[in-house]
């Protein structure tokens, strides 16, 4: 059984980044990025899956959320993640002698996709995008801010509250036995109410996760022609965000790039089947290892 211990990175605002550091010894290093209102704690599987099979594997707190420092200034556009990243990957690189294998959920993968389009020597060696594209379904975005912010302000009365929350949006997926996993994504307030670990004003603040984006331009397909580096897209084959046709358009904009579709998944592909997940991200790993 591979242990974690705790580190942390330096954000591109001086903010302090939490981090979980999984495995030991001189392999490879991945780092796990997880989507909009999540945690580090949503990867655990994952990360101690790689560290049983040789990685060096971090988990990450992106600003605002979990045990990271908020963004004094409210600032949590894509942008603001992005330059966290790159700052994060860079660091890793001077840490342990070699660029990191990234894998991003969502938010994670789309702020990845950014460092890895928009820069000339980017500060990474491969990138998995889990269950993101450059263009999504709107409905399906719509429908996971809706959530997030329904209970943002009241929060729950109790960890049960929360989890029955949760198991009507994701109906598809069986509602765990233990309610540590959920805890860690909750935070319990003075009020006696539990909120979720993430800054309010990521959805709400000066400068919101749906900021900095014009109508006629959009960021991620630009950078999504640049990649150069070996990628990964792992769909959920249920997923609300990303259907055949934003894969598609995906694999035209990076033709370099291999596929997973993981059934029986959604959106949080690694939460709803997890083993299968690993495996196929370990399976793309050996590849890079091999060529």
């Amino acid at each position: 059984m591979a242990n974690s211990k705790q580190i942390s990175f330096v954000g591109s605002e001086g903010n302090r980044i939490a981090a979980d550091l999984w495995g030991e010894g001189s392999g490879p290093v991945a780092v796990l990025m997880h989507g909009g209102g999540q945690t580090r704690h949503s990867w655990g599987g994952t990360a101690e899956r790689l560290a049983n099979s040789g990685w060096r594997a971090i988990t990450v707190d992106q600003r605002g959320h979990g045990d990271s420092e908020r963004s004094e200034p409210g600032h949590y556009s894509f942008r603001e993640f992005a330059d966290d990243a790159a700052e994060i990957y860079r660091q890793v690189e001077d840490l342990f002698g070699v660029r990191p294998v990234v894998i991003g959920a969502s938010m994670g993968g789309l702020s990845s996709l950014l460092v890895a389009g928009e820069h000339n020597d980017p500060p990474m060696s491969a990138l998995v995008l889990v269950d993101v594209t450059p263009r999504m379904d709107p409905n399906g975005v719509a429908g996971i801010l809706n959530f997030m912010g329904a209970r943002m302000e009241a929060g729950f009365g109790s960890l049960e509250e929360a989890a029955d929350a949760v198991a009507e949006y994701l109906p598809h997926r069986p509602r765990p036995r233990s309610l540590d996993g959920l805890r860690k994504n909750l935070r319990l307030d003075p009020d006696g109410r539990y909120r979720w670990h993430w800054d309010p004003r990521f959805l709400e603040g000066p400068r919101p996760i749906s900021s900095g984006r014009e109508p006629d331009v959009n960021p991620f397909v630009e950078a999504a022609r640049n990649i150069e580096i070996p990628t990964l897209l792992v769909r959920g084959r249920m997923s609300e965000l990303v259907g055949e046709e934003h894969v598609r358009e995906f694999q035209e904009l990076v033709p370099h790039a291999a596929f997973t579709d993981v059934s029986g998944a959604g959106h949080m592909v690694a939460g709803d089947k997890n083993d299968v997940f690993a495996e196929a991200v370990l399976s793309f790993l050996d590849r890079l290892k091999a060529a």
